[in-house]
């Protein structure tokens, strides 16, 4: 049954605050959010959601200790107060105090004293990056540790240790937070980030305050999907949402995982499992057509929290929108992945990459032709040029993207499917789209 053809404008992006404001307001909350401890659970994943739900009306979720995710189980809940370690003078060579990086993240509770030679074995450090603390994890297997620079490590002397890990390990559970933004259509794209590591501002916060502001932008905006937000710990985080979710996952079109979005690199989108998804072609075509620095790389499964999305058991059309990719910088899981790290006006550029995306998930449609038997007179209808010189030039974008809106206007084309067969820009077919219903020559079929 046909509908308005206008009933999808898509979004006003005119109305947007400038970008340099936007990177600024991201790049604040990103500094609000860097020292607070998290970890795949405890206190510092909550009161990151009680900041985020300052703008945000957000679901919190708790997900018990012991329930079983799949293959997986929810651990024990983590809480560190304090972890410090003192050279034999009392100097404490690592210390949570300067960098929540100086623990091995899950460290069980600890308090010894001990000779450098037992104590080796805890101690973790980047011989390659001498000046830099590692972040390492040790989530299911009960150990205890400390990060620490290199050279810090290499200077230790010989003599006695005081090692202390003021943390608890008991039964308490897993937080997820949840947004849903409902639209016209019970149509969903999830758009998910991990937030379980410490002070690490590209690979984690970064996606965070992305998605933060991006769901602020699109509140009370009139929408044709319905956009589901999720702030997990990577993992365990989506594998619990799948569970919660698994009679409604087809409702899901589509998603994109938000991480290392701050960095000075190029965007790079990795594609899902299914990789020509309406989503995967979405983002490419917005990144092409936007102009933004890019490339495109096929899905592999390892990475991030798109490999439990794109798990063969549910092989949802889960894509990965980022700018370097994790491993491949050098600051990835050290102390230098900092403040000075993420910049405003990158945070910005990767959520105005987001927003063409979405801009063209919104309007893409199928047409169908009122006239398609031959090309109906556009000339009197004031949509073709009135001295003809033969076919549209090539800088004639919008009267070749008329024509080929018209050729392909057949009740099975979208716009993405024209935007892909003609190399006209997406927004060209979409205005081309918009005149031509309005003189009445299109109309829009219910979405495929």
């Amino acid at each position: 049954m046909p509908v308005d053809a206008r009933a999808r404008p898509g979004l006003d992006l005119a109305d947007l605050p400038p970008a340099d404001e936007l990177g600024a307001q991201m790049h604040a909350l990103l500094a609000e959010l860097f020292p607070i401890h998290r970890s795949i659970t405890g206190e510092g994943l909550r009161r990151t959601a009680a900041v985020l739900s300052r703008d945000l009306p957000l679901e919190v979720v708790e997900t018990p200790s012991g329930t079983q995710l799949f293959d997986w189980v929810v651990p024990r809940e983590w809480n560190l107060r304090e972890a410090w370690l003192a050279a034999p003078d009392g100097r404490r060579v690592a210390d949570t105090a300067r960098s929540s990086l100086h623990v091995l993240a899950y460290s069980v509770p600890t308090r010894e004293r001990l000779r450098l030679d037992a104590l080796r074995p805890h101690l973790f450090s980047l011989p390659d990056q001498p000046d830099l603390i590692p972040f390492r994890t040790s989530y299911h297997d009960d150990n205890w540790g400390f990060c620490l620079e290199h050279r810090v490590l290499e200077s230790l002397p010989e003599g006695e240790y005081e090692a202390v890990v003021d943390a608890t390990l008991e039964p308490g559970s897993m937080t997820s937070a949840e947004l849903t933004i409902p639209g016209a259509s019970d149509r969903e794209i999830l758009l998910t980030g991990y937030w379980c590591h410490p002070s690490l501002a590209n690979d984690n916060l970064s996606g965070v305050v992305l998605l933060a502001t991006l769901a602020r932008l699109l509140l009370g905006r009139p929408l044709h999907y319905t956009y589901r937000f999720l702030w997990s710990p990577g993992t365990l985080g989506p594998l619990a949402w799948l569970e919660r979710n698994r009679d409604r996952l087809d409702r899901v079109d589509g998603g994109i995982v938000a991480a290392c979005v701050g960095d000075a690199g190029p965007l790079t989108y990795k594609r899902s499992r299914q990789g020509t998804s309406r989503l995967d072609r979405a983002v490419e075509r917005a990144l092409s057509d936007g102009g933004h620095p890019h490339s495109v790389r096929d899905f592999v499964p390892w990475g991030g929290d798109e490999r439990q999305f794109c798990s063969p058991g549910f092989d949802l059309p889960v894509g990965c929108l980022m700018r370097t990719p994790n491993m491949e910088y050098p600051e990835y899981h050290t102390s230098a992945d900092d403040l000075e790290l993420v910049r405003p006006a990158q945070l910005a550029g990767s959520l105005r990459a987001y927003l063409d995306a979405i801009d063209v998930l919104e309007t893409d449609v199928v047409y169908r032709s009122t006239s398609p038997h031959g090309e109906p007179q556009l000339g009197k209808r004031g949509l073709y040029r009135a001295i003809s010189a033969g076919a549209p030039r090539p800088e004639e974008v919008g009267a070749r993207a008329i024509q080929w809106v018209l050729n392909l206007a057949d009740g099975r084309h979208s716009l993405l499917d024209m935007a892909d067969r003609s190399g006209v820009p997406f927004a060209a077919l979409r205005e081309a789209a918009w005149k031509l219903a309005d003189a009445g020559l299109l109309v829009e079929e219910e979405a495929a």
